[in-house]
């Protein structure tokens, strides 16, 4: 239906510019994390990888993206829990999570393209929830100035 980019990565040592990928796996309540599963998106296959130049954004069969580290703007927490959970947004905003805590927020410029459900989104704004969201921020915030908004 949709062409999807497609994303080919060589094993560690192979190639000219081999680089190390981190997995961040995405936060569940334990009730959610059971519901999930049952609707055929498991916790084990929600998760965010991040290399030197790439960012790869996974909820099972529910949410994909994948978007240049380049383009992350700024990262923050979210303040408040949302009730909600899963996958939904609107206007380029969207929230992709499996609980109401470790939500980090992830502002984009430019724009970039998502797929829920395998149809196509923008993303200006991308708000997860992860396991480790203090490591996931500062290996997001590598290049930037310290203090969570990038150059």
């Amino acid at each position: 239906m949709f062409a999807r980019p497609l994303r080919l990565r060589l094993p560690l040592g192979m190639g000219a510019a081999s680089q190390t990928t981190i997995r961040f796996p995405s936060l569940f309540d334990r009730l959610y994390g059971a519901l999930s599963t049952a609707l055929f998106m498991p916790p084990a296959k929600s998760y965010v990888e991040v290399d030197a130049g790439e960012v790869w954004v996974r909820m099972s069969w529910g949410f994909t993206a994948q978007f240049p580290k380049s383009t992350v703007r700024r990262v923050s927490r979210l303040a408040r829990k949302p009730i909600s959970r899963g996958v939904h947004g609107f206007a380029g905003r969207w929230l992709v999570n499996g609980s109401g805590n470790g939500i980090v927020i992830i502002d984009l410029d430019p724009p970039q393209r998502g797929y829920v459900m395998g149809f196509p989104v923008k993303l200006r704004q991308l708000m997860i929830s992860v396991e480790e969201p203090d490591q996931f921020m500062a290996v997001l915030s590598q290049k930037g100035n310290g203090s969570g908004t990038l150059r």
